[in-house]
């Protein structure tokens, strides 16, 4: 395979996520193919029967592509970006997963192809964001990343629906945070530091939560002073989900916990997703404030509406794979999200999703 050249490219996992990132890549010109262990349903773009877990089949099948895109849950990703090392396709997943994706850096060593984990939202879009902020400042103070996916019409008191993985989110609230405070890089607990957020007259609550910042930390050691990611919530929901996972010890079931809290809080059709970034330093030895605050809500794909969450997700990460295509982006080695042009990103055709895009719909910014 010649390292850079990206065309026909094998999506894993035909999920909520999964099966729009084959039909963004389908539209934008690659030659995708999904893959799943049940292909029954029709798509635009051709399909495969696979189980992941056979490595002998998808040793076989890699050989046939020049890039290998995970839509799966995170547990399955470091066996499959192990198969794609070894047959020198590129790889590109959406993991919030630290330890997934340290595992996967280290595969990148010495291929001649592309390793590009947390090409989501959170990880993923955020820290280009940031980065961008970041990039303003002569010295920076602080670098803050906040995003939620929430449902536009939130009930109960949780006020939350399980548009996206609930391994994930069960996840991201019990594993530890990596934050820089005071200029030290340091580990902390994860649904704590609460603060309150308004955004389009919405009062929200943020709280840590592990995976956001990608690699950041180490990029910016020693840079920044202050550098945190938090998740954005309706208010009372981190106490309740401590109640939930701590207090009555559902922390000691991870899997349980998920079923328990999808099963309440099933997925909806009309959800939001709320950006806030915001970046402090000095420009010109004057203190500014730099902030990227956004509110995207539902799009209309291929004739058909799609959730925030997942066309926030799905166009993120195909942007990166345009991007390695089209030369914006390294040919081989490890990616890190901040080192990914904000403005190069935007215009790709996934990228201009959004800014409103040409498949059309509401983005509100």
């Amino acid at each position: 395979m010649t390292a850079h050249r990206v065309d026909k490219v094998l999506v894993l996992g035909l999920g909520k996520v999964g099966h729009l990132v084959a039909q963004l890549l389908h539209e934008t010109g690659f030659a995708a193919t999904g893959a799943d262990l049940d292909v029954s349903a029709e798509f635009d773009f051709a399909t495969k029967q696979l189980d992941v877990t056979d490595k002998a089949r998808l040793t076989a099948m890699f050989e046939d592509y020049d890039a290998v895109v995970s839509c799966l849950p995170f547990y399955f990703n470091e066996g499959i970006a192990e198969t794609a090392a070894a047959c020198g396709v590129h790889y590109f997943d959406l993991t919030e997963d630290v330890a997934v994706t340290n595992a996967i850096r280290k595969l990148s060593a010495g291929r001649p192809a592309v390793m590009a984990p947390q090409c989501g939202l959170a990880p993923g879009f955020i820290g280009i964001v940031g980065a961008s902020l970041a990039g303003k400042f002569e010295r920076i103070r602080s670098i803050k990343l906040r995003v939620g996916a929430l449902p536009k019409h939130p009930t109960g008191l949780l006020g939350y629906a399980f548009n996206w993985s609930p391994e994930g989110v069960v996840n991201e609230y019990l594993n530890d945070c990596e934050v820089i405070e005071e200029g030290v890089r340091k580990w902390v607990s994860p649904m704590e530091w609460i603060e309150t957020i308004v955004i389009d007259g919405v009062q929200l609550e943020a709280f840590t939560t592990s995976g956001g910042l990608g690699t950041m930390c180490e990029t910016y050691d020693g840079i920044v002073e202050n550098l945190d990611y938090k998740s954005i919530r309706y208010p009372g929901h981190a106490k309740l989900m401590n109640f939930f996972l701590h207090e009555l010890l559902m922390r000691e079931d991870r899997e349980r916990a998920g079923k328990i809290l999808v099963h309440a809080k099933p997925p909806v059709g009309e959800d939001v997703v709320y950006i806030h970034a915001s970046a402090e330093g000095w420009q010109n030895g004057q203190l500014v404030r730099e902030e990227f605050v956004r509110t995207y809500n539902p799009i209309t794909i291929s004739g058909e509406v799609r959730r925030t969450i997942a066309w926030t997700t799905a166009a993120s990460l195909c942007a990166v794979v345009e991007m390695v295509r089209d030369g914006d982006l390294p040919e081989r080695g490890f990616i890190r999200q901040e080192s990914i042009s904000l403005e190069r990103f935007l215009a790709t055709a996934n990228g201009r999703l959004y800014a409103g895009g040409p498949h059309g719909g509401t983005v509100r910014g």
